[in-house]
């Protein structure tokens, strides 16, 4: 056996590891490897290891074919070379200069990168076997696969309960940074990491990667000890390409924080945006679509783009559009990588200022939305169908809970129908069952009075509600009653309406019952078939009209 001293992350820690004696010599058994070893984690011109069975394609990153960038994935390539199968193996691994050009190639399975150049390569034939002894390790600080560990897991630690958060680290992993400042900035995220607290009951993190192509590294729910974090963040690779930061942030506010990721409710949901320089693509878009989501967006900045620079910058003004709030409070900045360590406690206090978490509440969860649908005889039975349809494509977009988003429906022709009111269902099935089954009642088009009625019966028991107030009227044709004073007395009432018309309703009706700009709160079409893709629209204004109340 030999020692071997493996810094972490320069927190000056050293782990001292007991290693196999290194391969390639005769006798030497196979060092056991991880599916996310690459060759640059083996430091040797040979060496024989043992691959694990059972590795997802997500966990290989494999650039090049035959000639392997360093940055690969050993099993990867051995997968992709045929050398082994994905039921894993012994492998041998030669070390081979840089190059340039390291082609994409679809072998067994595994669509390789294109790489334009890189430092070191490797190659890979058929290893020797051998008998792997039980307590041997990985020569690099690999992260163990998720739910399998080789040593006994430790007592899991509860973490900084003053600190609750569900925390994204957008890392900058383009050639604008390179692989030294992008070596500092792991660094810099591993001291934050550990200063947080992680812990079951503390902040959680994971880990995403803006590049050409934004990559998932690691998930809230993968790792819950800081030791744990350490290790993921250190076998993170160098990606390269385009730093397409605002397409790596929204790819994090709709794909990383879901349930079955391990987002917790209740906590706030915050990216940690490092941008080196400035981004390639537009960031605006994606700060929107993350506060949608009700992600809380911090950028912090280093090196920011010198006067010469200026003209290459898309936007300048890049950070105020994306970050949560444009306060202050959501944009940090260093002026290097070097020396960061002073920044690292400021940074962590502002990640656990829970109360400072404005975009946690969002138009999805705080929003109480009542449906007035008009059952009128012209409508017709099929056309209600369709009515209801589009009352449910729009609830169903909402996170509906007893703490969440609420959903009422009023059906009205003379006479009005409160189908169910706010308090009724707090489940988002329940509501669209209930949606589906409305009977269609059939009469004249009183829209006022039903106006009226909605507001005092469906909204009156909420008034005193945290959540913001909306009315979405879908009728087809001209109320047989004033529209103008009702629907002026709900906007004095802090209620916001959206007027939906089909086939003879008419326009002065919609403008009058709508919110102001009347322009983007009414909406016509002819065809009931129509309906479909105002949907979207609806939803887009309701999400709109409640990020500038929070303002």
């Amino acid at each position: 056996m030999s020692a071997a001293w493996i810094p972490v992350l320069g927190l000056g820690v050293c782990l001292l590891l007991l290693l196999p004696e290194p391969a390639g010599s005769d006798g030497a058994v196979p060092i056991a490897i991880t599916c996310f070893t690459r060759g640059l984690d083996i430091r040797k011109e040979k060496a024989d290891v043992l691959c694990p069975g059972g590795c997802s394609l997500e966990e290989f990153s494999v650039f090049g074919n035959i000639v392997y960038a360093s940055v690969s994935s050993i099993c990867g390539a051995a997968v992709h070379r045929g050398v082994i199968s994905n039921s894993g193996g012994p492998v041998r691994i030669y070390s081979l200069p840089g190059r340039e050009n390291y082609s994409s190639v679809v072998a067994n399975g595994i669509q390789s990168q294109t790489l334009s150049r890189w430092s070191a390569s490797f190659t890979v034939t058929k290893g020797k076997s051998g008998t792997q002894e039980a307590t041997g390790q990985a020569v690099s600080t690999a992260r163990p696969p998720t739910g399998k560990r080789l040593k006994k897991t430790p007592e899991k630690k509860t973490g900084n309960k003053d600190c609750k958060a569900d925390i994204a680290f957008l890392i900058d992993g383009s050639f604008n940074i390179g692989q030294r400042r992008f070596n500092l900035q792991k660094n810099f995220v591993g001291k934050v990491a550990l200063m947080l607290g992680i812990g079951t009951e503390g902040p959680h993190v994971g880990l995403v990667q803006a590049s050409e192509h934004p990559k998932i590294e690691f998930y809230l729910k993968n790792f819950t000890s800081p030791k744990d974090v350490l290790f993921a963040i250190k076998e993170v690779g160098f990606r390269g390409g385009n730093s397409n930061t605002g397409k790596a942030l929204k790819h994090t506010a709709q794909k990383f924080f879901t349930a079955d990721t391990g987002v917790r409710r209740g906590i706030p949901k915050v990216v940690v945006v490092f941008i080196d320089g400035w981004p390639s693509d537009d960031i605006e878009e994606a700060g929107i679509v993350a506060r949608e989501f009700g992600v809380n967006v911090f950028i912090v900045s280093v090196a920011k783009p010198i006067p010469e620079e200026l003209g290459m910058v898309q936007d300048v003004a890049f950070i105020d559009k994306a970050v949560c709030r444009n306060n202050g409070f959501f944009s940090y900045h260093m002026p290097n990588w070097f020396g960061t360590t002073k920044y690292v406690k400021p940074l962590v206090q502002k990640l656990c200022s829970h109360e400072q978490m404005m975009c946690s509440k969002t138009c999805y969860n705080s929003v109480n939305i009542a449906f007035l649908i008009d059952g009128s005889s012209s409508v017709g039975d099929s056309n209600f169908h369709l009515m209801l349809e589009f009352v449910s494509n729009i609830a169903k977009t909402f996170e509906i809970s007893d703490i969440g988003a609420k959903i009422a429906a009023v059906q009205f022709t003379y006479d009005q129908r409160t189908e169910f009111s706010f308090t009724d269902y707090s489940t988002k099935e329940n509501v669209l069952a209930v949606i589906r089954n409305i009977r269609y009642m059939s009469g004249g088009t009183a829209t006022g009075d039903a106006i009226s009625f909605t507001v005092r019966n469906v909204f009156g028991p909420v008034r005193d509600s945290p959540n913001k107030n909306f009315l979405v009227i879908v009728t087809d044709g001209q109320s047989y009653d004033d529209v103008r004073g009702p629907a002026a007395a709900a906007h004095d009432a802090g209620i916001t309406i959206f007027s939906v018309g089909v086939a003879w309703a008419p326009l002065d009706d919609l403008k009058d019952m709508a919110s102001k700009p009347k322009e983007s709160h009414a909406f016509f079409t002819r065809e009931f078939t129509g309906l479909e893709p105002i949907v979207s629209d609806v939803i887009r204004g309701i999400c709109r009209d409640f990020l500038e109340s929070q303002q």
